[in-house]
């Protein structure tokens, strides 16, 4: 019976180290894909590693992330030793408080630390970046130090440092060399605890940052909301890095205890791994940090600050960008337009914003935009005249179109005739033959959208009674339909046909029908979103010159170029669209990459406060009814 139980022991240990490890092995082998999709694996190649470290962005964020975790970790286990050995010299009635004191950062939920965090900077009006980063990992590593060492001290004699001074010790010989060696081990602990909450944390990193200040973990939070392969080689970088540091942390009592020698010797001997790593740290550090392309031309020295959607931007364009002028350019990501807004609405400065269409009309009704100097602009002609002119700019004062498109119904050819498509529109979604085998895009406007265009009405509408109905319509959806409510898993999910249809964005259609030719894009008859985004230029900006000339170059061929084919969107250059549509072109014969301009139910969103309040309103409750399904 023994046997057998050390047996199931043994197999589900095996099977647990499988469960956690796979995902990782799964992720390193798909760093060395040579094509973009993070499912099928079409060859060996070291491009996305290339990409990588081509990407000033990329390896900023890796410098960014161990700079701070060592400082974090070696401020919080100084601050947080000495303070746990005075709280033992203290009263009991000091010494529980300050343990519960001690507990609370521990058991807070993060986003609270993090607001808290975020609202202390911001009452004082300390400008968020680098130096605020580095002070939260400080502060909410020091409780994981304190934790570890406490235990440490709990087991000393209460007299061993009072017995030292007695035989002739001075009160810091006694701290230093009678106390500390003692509770080395908890130390240690402690300081790999402070280490690895630093490189790991993404929340209070997230609403303590700016000024295009990142790490790892939200530059990879942002890769992931597109496909990305590149955020497989960083990812593997950072395991490596960690796995060498954990290697040569274990390794090393293991060497030392084999050596009999004296104390001074093995100290010193122990010192040189620990060396070892801080040196290898300190090289990815600098690296990072000045191993980047340094051709410096016309901008010699100036920064330019985007302010753009997660992986929005082209393989090459940053860094050809960054060669061609001499700027450097910081480059931050939102997840959405009202996000960007309140940034903005909060003065925080940036050069470029690339919001959506709805977004710029509202940002230019409140003054928050510039009008562009037409003078320094030369891509005006180069650009399509039906992404020119739209109703929220029309006459593109204040905006240069970057990407454009529609929303339409994503499906798979085995399971959706284009019969049923034609015949029910936006309905199909209500068809009980797909039941539980559709996405419905987590958006408000668009999902309100497809339900407006399914009864008739505009999506502009603000009338209280079109909208109900389209509430209503959206309920029977997922009361009757089960669907499965995402945003950018749409991606990859549809390009493996993991669903019979889902809405989606044009240029994630793109993707998915060209990474699987099963897949085809429908836009009903009963019209859809023309949407597009474009680049503006905030009236706080500090360096417009330099805006003008970003604007330019992400306008020309070959930027546009560049941005179009790897992001998969319609790029606004009409002869960049064209060839990449026709014969030989890397989207040739895939429909969803042309926007459709010949339906007159078509519509461009309007901006309307009330009426987004209350769709976004109806929204949440929509999704409450599909959770309690």
């Amino acid at each position: 019976m023994k046997q057998k139980k050390r047996r199931i022991g043994k197999i589900l240990m095996v099977l647990s180290v499988i469960f956690f490890y796979l995902p990782i092995l799964y992720m390193i082998i798909f760093s060395f894909n040579d094509g973009k999709s993070l499912t099928s694996f079409t060859g060996f190649s070291l491009r996305w590693y290339r990409h990588m470290l081509d990407s000033s962005d990329m390896m900023e964020a890796l410098s960014t992330t161990f700079s701070v975790a060592v400082l974090a970790t070696i401020i919080s286990t100084i601050v947080g030793t000495i303070s746990a050995i005075g709280i033992s010299k203290s009263k009991k009635v000091v010494r529980d408080l300050m343990d519960q004191v001690n507990n609370l950062p521990l058991m807070n939920p993060e986003i609270v630390t993090a607001i808290g965090f975020m609202l202390l900077f911001i009452t004082f009006r300390v400008e968020k970046g680098y130096v605020t980063m580095l002070l939260a990992h400080i502060a909410f590593c020091i409780p994981y130090v304190m934790l570890s060492v406490m235990p440490k001290i709990r087991s000393l004699d209460p007299n061993l440092a009072d017995a030292a001074m007695d035989l002739g010790a001075t009160p810091w010989q006694a701290l230093t060399k009678v106390i500390v060696p003692q509770i080395t081990p908890g130390i240690v602990s402690g300081a790999l605890i402070a280490f690895t909450m630093s490189v790991d944390d993404f929340i209070i990193s997230y609403f303590v940052t700016g000024q295009g200040v990142k790490n790892l973990s939200i530059m990879v939070y942002t890769m992931s909301k597109r496909v990305n392969p590149s955020i497989n080689a960083i990812s593997t970088l950072v395991v490596m890095i960690i796995t060498i540091v954990l290697l040569v942390i274990n390794i090393m009592p293991m060497l030392a205890s084999k050596r009999k020698k004296t104390d001074v010797v093995r100290r010193r001997r122990m010192w040189i791994p620990v060396t070892a790593v801080c040196a290898a740290l300190v090289a990815v550090i600098c690296v990072a940090q000045f191993g980047g392309a340094q051709n410096k031309r016309p901008f010699e020295g100036q920064t330019l600050r985007i302010y753009n959607w997660g992986e929005y931007v082209g393989e090459h364009i940053i860094q050809d960008f960054e060669k061609e002028t001499g700027a450097k350019v910081m480059l931050e990501n939102f997840d959405s337009n009202e996000q960007m807004y309140i940034k903005v609405a909060n003065k925080e400065a940036y050069d470029i914003l690339v919001p959506s269409d709805y977004m710029i009309e509202r940002l230019i009704s409140e003054g928050y935009l510039q009008k562009l100097d037409k003078s320094k602009l030369t891509c005006m002609d180069k650009l399509n005249k039906a992404v020119k002119g739209l109703p929220y700019d029309p006459k593109n004062e204040y905006s240069v179109p970057y990407f454009w498109g529609t929303v339409g119904i994503v499906y798979d050819k085995t399971k959706v005739s284009e019969e049923d498509l034609k015949k029910e529109g936006y309905n199909i979604f209500l068809d009980q033959k797909y039941k539980g085998d559709i996405y419905l895009y987590d958006s408000e406007r668009d999902s309100f959208m497809m339900a407006l265009k399914s009864l008739g009405y505009s999506m502009n509408t603000s009338d209280q009674g079109e909208i109900d109905k389209a509430y209503q319509w959206l309920l029977k959806c997922v009361g009757t339909m089960k669907p499965e409510i995402v945003t950018d898993e749409i991606i990859d999910n549809m390009a493996q046909a993991r669903k019979a249809l889902g809405l989606i964005y044009s240029g994630d259609a793109t993707y998915v029908m060209a990474e699987n030719p099963k897949m085809g894009y429908y836009l009903p008859d009963s019209g859809t979103n023309q949407w597009s985004d474009a680049m503006v230029i905030p009236k706080n900006a500090k360096n417009v010159e330099l805006a003008h000339a970003f604007i330019n170059y992400a306008s020309d061929y070959d930027g546009a170029y560049d941005n179009s084919s790897y992001v998969g969107y319609t790029s606004a250059n009409k002869k960049v669209m064209e060839d990449l549509h026709g014969k030989g072109g890397e989207f040739e014969g895939i429909d969803a990459y042309i926007p459709r301009t010949d339906n007159k139910k078509d519509e461009v969103f309007e901006y309307n406060e009330k009426t987004k309040k209350i769709i976004s309103n109806l929204w949440s409750k929509v999704k409450i009814a599909a959770s309690n399904k």
